[in-house]
């Protein structure tokens, strides 16, 4: 259905990936993984047709309708919601729109309207042969989370992430037959992002897909596409079966090298030995010959670090640990939160989960102390020492600063060589750690964030959406150091496999302001209340 030739990509010296040949096939769903910066949204964007590549090309067989998910959730502010949906399909939007044009203004006298709006019926019957655009964008919009009533709403009127969620409903809504998504899961709850994930198994084209939940990959994907060592390697199966498959490969391979390092250091002994010997020079010359010809190679599983994230607390935590009573939260008429009140013992570790909007953020933010409930109370123990990852983590590190300078701002007695030596765990070798923290990337900022909090040795971690901008590889590495911790957890997050990790205890905030507080792990949640909660 679609492929390529010859595909190559650079930036002046920096080459992202070259010669890439590969044909994506009907009934297949591909998951592009590779490290932050490799490339992926790049190559997306050439399979789009939204950026030229440096050489090769993109071969599409004819007739197909391509699909790719926007990035610009404001291009559709003055649109209404099903609007927007509908645009989707601009073939049908058009045609939709310049017939209801003509009902309301049209000449139906003139030969030429009327002969227009037989033209535009064709057109609508072509694309929406059945009549049920209005009933699918409706179900759409109703399963991303928006009631009927708010359907003829402006974009203008709803959050970014919500109209994230419309971009999304709007390729799902054009049906292609080669779908393109990067980073669907981004803004949405936990699901919404199981229904996706039965909408997409359900896609009887080509799919090909960008994302760092690692859940998501397993549940979708058929096949995975490798950006790494600037070309792209395939793999059946899914994201896991990739990872076995891979370590597996990379183990063979070590043993071979393990195998031809010692011929090759016993075949340095012979020469060594006999070179200088007469009678032993035409076996040495031989297994000269046999040494040019071993071939050892550096393992190549993959080019992609893993941070070592390691979060000690400087004491053990104490018996009372948090209390949060009674707590409520309105903005104007909209009451966020009502009468939340539970205990947080010294063992727990707590996910909350919840719909976009409910007041998880609202929720965090009263328990730091950063925002003023209208009624309750929260209470810290006194062996208690927290810190905190927030949400809008990208936005508070700025600034002139270096990496080592903006974590030393915090505390003045940290010494710079164990801020240095955290850094460098999070992946920032010495010259990367030179670079203003204004100039990072969201990604950077997160393992900026998440190296001081490491220098912290807080015994207590409250996180808010900390798997935001972080690669699978540092989103696995999280949930190994917070299984590990030896203190409590409060974590805010969406990504399923981060709570299988480390939750021993969910926390769920419930559309109508309450809690649903269940002591168990994910998967025991899951089987008692299932996707829905």
């Amino acid at each position: 259905m679609l492929s390529t030739v010859n595909l190559t990509q650079r930036y002046g010296k920096r080459v992202l990936f070259e010669n890439v040949n590969i044909t994506l096939d009907r009934g297949k769903r591909y998951g592009l993984i590779g490290a932050n910066g490799a490339g992926k949204s790049t190559f997306m964007k050439i399979l789009a047709g939204e950026l030229e590549p440096s050489e090769g090309e993109v071969q599409i067989q004819p007739g197909l309708k391509l699909g790719i998910l926007g990035q610009n959730q404001y291009a559709f502010e003055e649109f209404t919601l099903k609007d927007a949906v509908l645009y989707g399909n601009k073939r049908l939007y058009e045609a939709q729109k310049e017939k209801e044009r003509l009902y309301m203004e049209g000449d139906f006298e003139s030969d030429e309207v009327n002969n227009r709006l037989a033209e535009l019926e064709m057109i609508c019957v072509e694309e929406d042969p059945t009549y049920e655009s209005d009933v699918h964008i409706e179900r759409l919009l109703t399963k991303l989370g928006f009631p009927v009533e708010q359907h003829d709403a402006l974009m203008s009127t709803i959050t970014g992430g919500d109209k994230f969620k419309i971009l999304l409903a709007q390729v799902l809504f054009y049906k292609p037959d080669i779908l393109l998504l990067d980073e669907p899961t981004n803004n949405l709850d936990i699901e919404t992002i199981a229904w996706l994930e039965e909408e997409l198994k359900r896609h009887e084209g080509t799919l090909l897909v960008i994302s760092h939940d690692r859940h998501f990959l397993n549940s979708v994907v058929t096949h995975i596409l490798d950006l790494d060592f600037q070309t792209i390697r395939e793999f059946a199966g899914n994201y896991d079966e990739w990872y076995i498959a891979a370590n597996l490969i990379a183990k063979q391979a070590e043993m071979e090298r393990q195998k031809k390092l010692k011929e090759k250091a016993e075949l340095e002994r012979f020469i060594a030995r006999f070179s200088a010997n007469a009678s032993k020079a035409r076996q040495a010359t031989s297994r000269q010959k046999q040494l040019e010809k071993l071939d050892i190679q550096e393992i190549k599983l993959s080019s992609r670090r893993d941070p070592a994230i390691f979060f000690k607390p400087h004491r053990e935590i104490g018996n009372e640990v948090l209390e949060v009573s009674n707590i409520s939260k309105a903005y104007g008429d909209k009451a966020v939160l009502r009468d939340i009140s539970f205990k947080v013992g010294k063992h727990d570790k707590i996910a909350v989960i919840g719909a976009n909007g409910v007041g998880k953020t609202t929720l965090i933010e009263i328990i730091m102390g950063n925002l003023e409930p209208d009624n309750g109370s929260v209470a810290w123990g006194q062996t208690v020492t927290p810190t905190y990852f927030p949400q809008n983590t990208t936005d508070i590190i700025r600034g002139e600063e270096s990496l080592p300078q903006w974590i030393q701002g915090f505390n003045p007695k940290w010494h710079i060589d164990d801020i240095r030596k955290t850094l460098g765990r999070m992946l920032f070798s010495g010259e990367e750690q030179k670079k203003r923290v204004g100039d990072c990337s969201g990604g950077e900022k997160h393992r900026v964030m998440m190296a001081k909090m490491m220098m912290d040795s807080a015994n207590f971690l409250v996180l808010d959406e900390p798997n935001n901008h972080l690669d699978l590889e540092s989103i696995v590495a999280l949930g190994e150091a917070l299984h590990r911790y030896e203190g409590g957890v409060i974590c805010v997050t969406h990504d399923r496999e981060l709570i299988d990790a480390f939750a021993t205890r969910i926390i769920k905030i419930e559309n109508d302001g309450t809690i649903t507080d269940f002591e168990g792990d994910y998967e025991a949640y899951i089987e008692r209340f299932g996707n829905e909660g």
